[in-house]
């Protein structure tokens, strides 16, 4: 799983549980509308049901009196007042005085009542008082003391709800310990423009309270379960969270933190401001063993050596350190130093630590560091790394360890200026190279090859220089291993097989007497299958013999597909060309390379004449060689010779040529033709040897 998808997860898991949160808080937000709200209706309902007896128990009252003509209906069970189209009180049920000049107040000045009984043999139609919107205006007062209030066109009820909504608890009557009762006046004009006043009352029973609080209970019980059901839910939401990040962040090898874990907790601590004056480094440590280890024990050996080389960093780590386990046998590391000496002492003595740290084995760790120093203002003050990225910071301790790549001992690379400089160039190499074959900028140079017996010309290796307009002479030992990594390698051996095919015709045409040319063929080609048609094609194309051309190899070819390798050599011989062993004795030599593959030419290193051993070991060994390639039918050659002895000891032993500085350096094609006009070389031995070059 890439950084960026892990990265996602922990944000979408993030972003669900608090999505879950406000989900939580919007649920109260609601449960609280729907108390309030719900609260209203049913205490309305309740109240608008009473109001409604009532307004119809004035309107039927207000009728009677109207069709009797009387003020006398014999009961005191209700407070009124009739007033004339003036305002003149013509009756009432106590004494009232109605100040029509200012009608928002009523004063009531006698409880006296006077009322009536309404029974069913009454002969008012009821049924035509139930419908309370055939009058067109029904006026409400409060209570006495209080503000008048009109209400048109049949909206009386909700005026009255209203105004009892708002009325607060301790101005209701109690009358008793079952009932609440709230006064108010209602009015109604009549035809003759007289007016009749009733006073009303609205009075809540035990029962009609119980079904409030009955409601409000069966409402809060289910609010309650709602809300205990979404904060089980926000806990469930943590708790997932928090395994599905123990999971992102979990390394099933070491069983503890992964390189997620150490990205995310990395940054945490580089942009900590306590930490803005720290200096700290970035570390990429592997075990480079590893693969060697699973393949002789196993990879559940493997693997308990991981957990156990991780467990001994975590406990060397101090505050705000931090180790984590990441692909293969690599180990993120983030330190804390003060000085580079420090650091270097510190890493050193981790890494021999690790290489003991099994008692039956003698491991080796290559350590890639990148020194991340604090950041400062103008002012010097250190302030917070806001902008660092671990993982380039990272990817740059990688590279820096790579340099290390293939080395069997413990080794520290410090990721530096003068190592981003080398990376520089060689991606600028990199970006020329292509341009630099179609512009001609590579130059074949010939170094001679001599028979040391009669100093005779016998043969030349090619060798590529780069004279490039932007970059300057460039010697091969800067470009070769580039090519080799980057596969450019296969199309500079194309060049040289033609550029020397092209000179060794010129030469013929041209009369020379030409001389035995070898071109050296990268180890990467020889996995190509038709790589001898491609060497005959273009040795053909342009028209020169084939035994003018020798293929050389080296000796760590036959280490990889030998089938292959022997094959493709076969089919090179087959078609005229001569076969050479490049560097044999550079490194783990084979008497099976010279037993299977049908050499031509057998080239000694020249590690084999630098210097001499005391006791002679060398010169044995050289001369069995020599011994063992003359029975084997193969030709010899020694590199590297420059001393005098050297080739005096060469020639008694019968090595067929010497290829060194002794001779000659390596030349451009004219300074070769000169070469090529003399046959022999002896009165000009040495003569190069004031300034050799690079072979």
């Amino acid at each position: 799983m890439s950084l960026s998808s892990r990265s996602k997860i922990l944000k979408i898991r993030k972003h669900h549980v608090w999505l879950t949160v406000i989900l939580y808080l919007l649920s109260i937000v609601i449960v609280g509308a729907l108390l309030l709200g719900g609260s209203e209706v049913v205490t309305g309902y309740v109240i608008e049901e009473k109001s409604q007896n009532e307004i119809r128990r004035m309107l039927l009252l207000n009728s009677i009196i109207q069709e009797k003509g009387s003020t006398d209906i014999g009961y005191s069970d209700f407070d009124y007042m009739l007033t004339d189209r003036d305002g003149k009180i013509i009756s009432s049920s106590g004494f009232f005085d109605l100040d029509l000049d200012n009608p928002d107040r009523l004063i009531v000045e006698s409880d006296t009542l006077r009322g009536i009984s309404i029974n069913e043999d009454s002969d008012i139609d009821i049924e035509a008082l139930e419908d309370l919107d055939n009058y067109d205006t029904v006026n409400f007062y409060k209570a006495p003391g209080e503000e008048f209030l009109s209400v048109e066109d049949g909206s009386l009820q909700f005026k009255i709800l209203k105004f009892l909504r708002s009325k607060r608890l301790r101005d209701f009557d109690t009358k008793s310990d079952e009932t609440m009762s709230f006064p108010f006046w209602l009015s109604v004009e009549n035809d003759d423009g007289s007016t009749f006043y009733y006073k009303a009352q609205i009075i809540l029973r035990v029962h009609d309270i119980g079904y409030v609080l009955g409601f409000f209970l069966i409402v809060a019980f289910v609010a309650v379960i709602i809300l205990i059901i979404a904060l089980i839910m926000i806990i469930r939401s943590f708790r997932t969270q928090k395994k599905m990040t123990a999971l992102v962040f979990f390394d099933d090898i070491t069983k503890n933190r992964n390189w997620t874990w150490f990205l995310v907790k990395g940054r945490q601590i580089l942009k900590r401001k306590k930490n803005a004056g720290s200096e700290y480094a970035v570390v990429n440590l592997v075990f480079a063993n590893y693969r060697y280890f699973v393949i002789c024990h196993s990879l559940k050996a493997g693997k308990e050596m991981l957990r156990k080389i991780y467990e001994h960093i975590n406990v060397g780590l101090s505050k705000n350190e931090i180790c984590a386990h990441s692909t293969s046998s690599n180990f993120p590391l983030l330190l804390k130093y003060s000085n580079n000496d420090e650091l270097t002492a510190r890493l050193e003595k981790l890494v021999a630590e690790l290489g003991s740290i099994d008692s039956d084995h003698k491991f080796a760790f290559l350590a890639g560091v990148v020194r991340l120093a604090d950041v400062r203002d103008d002012a010097g003050k250190p302030v917070k790394r806001k902008d660092i990225d671990l993982d380039v910071e990272y990817n740059n301790a990688s590279a820096a360890r790579m340099k290390l790549e293939g080395s069997e001992e413990s080794g520290i690379v410090f990721f530096d200026e003068k190592f981003v400089e080398e990376q520089k160039w060689n991606d600028l190499v990199s970006e020329q190279s292509l341009t630099a074959l179609e512009n001609g900028e590579f130059i074949v140079y010939y170094q001679p090859k001599y028979d040391p017996r009669d100093d005779s010309l016998r043969g030349a290796e090619a060798l590529i220089r780069w004279d490039s307009p932007k970059l300057g002479f460039v010697s091969p030992g800067r470009f070769i291993p580039l090519f080799e990594k980057n596969g450019f390698i296969t199309n500079i051996d194309h060049y040289m097989v033609s550029s020397v095919a092209r000179d060794q015709k010129r030469w013929l045409d041209s009369g020379f007497d030409c001389v035995p040319v070898s071109v050296n063929i990268s180890r990467a080609h020889f996995i190509e299958n038709d790589l001898a048609e491609q060497i005959r094609d273009l040795v053909d194309k342009e028209g020169c013999p084939h035994e003018l051309i020798e293929i050389e190899l080296t000796e760590s070819a036959f280490f990889d597909d030998q089938k292959s390798l022997l094959t493709t050599i076969g089919k090179i011989k087959e078609y005229g060309f001569h076969i050479s062993m490049d560097d044999f004795g550079s490194g783990y030599s084979s008497l099976n390379s010279l037993k299977d593959m049908p050499l031509d030419v057998l080239k000694l290193d020249a590690g084999f004449f630098r210097g001499t051993s005391e006791d002679g070991r060398d010169r044995i060994v050289v001369s069995e060689a020599i011994s063992l390639a003359k029975k084997l039918n193969m030709k010899t050659v020694a590199e590297g010779v420059e001393e005098k002895s050297v080739v005096d000891f060469l020639a008694a032993e019968g090595c067929d040529m010497i290829q060194g500085y002794y001779y000659a350096k390596p030349m451009p094609g004219n300074d070769f033709e000169a070469r090529m006009t003399q046959k022999y070389r002896a009165g000009l031995r040495g003569d190069n040897m004031s300034t050799p070059a690079e072979s």
